[in-house]
């Protein structure tokens, strides 16, 4: 598991404040992550973060399927930063800011779940990761970071 993922509290304000900067707070909590994930997410990415079947075709209405988060999917491809927002705002808000106008179909989160609850549920996701992974995720988190700062 990832160093930083500590089972422990974190203030609400910090982890805002984490998510602007795009680096996931140092204490998460991975325990409540899992079963907030269960509730929240696993109907759509699968209860072993597995995804939907045919996750990268697009249904009739033109909406992919939800796509898997464990290592065989793209999601430790995007960074800290894209993946909060992303849960937070959902795919049409955070693809729009991008200059995409497309419905993922990924709803956003933040009338349901708190800043901590969505760093929680990441932390769980990327615990699952191979070491490997979560290093090349945590690179691309690092050079996303940078490149905002230039």
């Amino acid at each position: 598991m990832l160093a930083v993922l500590v089972t422990g509290a974190y203030l609400g304000a910090e982890a805002a404040a984490d998510a602007e900067s795009g680096a996931m707070p140092n204490n998460v909590d991975i325990v409540v992550g899992q079963d907030l994930y269960a509730e929240t997410c696993a109907a759509c990415h699968g209860a072993n973060l597995e995804g939907q079947e045919n996750w990268q075709s697009p249904r009739e209405d033109g909406r992919l399927p939800g796509p898997p988060h464990d290592e065989t999917g793209h999601t430790w491809h995007h960074s800290d930063q894209l993946l909060f927002g992303y849960t937070k705002l959902g795919g049409r808000e955070v693809l729009a800011a991008q200059g995409m106008e497309f419905d993922s179909g990924m709803p956003g989160f933040a009338d349901r779940l708190t800043d901590q609850e969505i760093w929680n549920i990441l932390g769980y996701i990327k615990s699952t990761w191979p070491e490997r992974i979560q290093k090349m995720q945590t690179e691309r988190t690092k050079d996303e970071t940078r490149s905002r700062e230039d």
